[in-house]
């Protein structure tokens, strides 16, 4: 199994609207793509408030890749991410890491 580790950090005052849109679009348009949802979170404590994270499950590589080249081609998500961009976008940059677990992880 292939971990990817995705860190949005939204515009000022743009963290609701990106969390809505997870919730609301993104989160099911993965799905439908074959993209696991493990988990999504904010910081409490240490990092910066601005922060979206989460963490997304795939077989290997090869289906990483075919899986969001179809969720990035789906019309779909144009749509939705258009509508929830007419005010300007919501993240500023993205960061990315695939993780792989160890011999010893729960995840295994």
């Amino acid at each position: 199994m292939l971990y990817e580790l995705r860190v949005y950090v939204a515009h000022p005052g743009k963290l609701p609207a990106l969390q809505d849109r997870f919730r609301d679009v993104t989160m099911a348009l993965f799905e439908k793509h074959g993209i696991k949802n493990i988990g999504y979170w904010t910081n409490t404590v240490g990092g910066r408030s601005d922060e979206l994270l989460y963490i997304l499950a795939f077989e290997d590589m090869a289906h990483r890749e075919r899986a969001w080249g179809a969720f990035q081609a789906d019309p779909d998500w144009h749509r939705e991410r258009a509508g929830s961009e007419v005010n300007g976008p919501l993240v500023h940059h993205i960061e990315n890491r695939f993780l792989s677990p160890t011999n010893f992880s729960p995840l295994g």
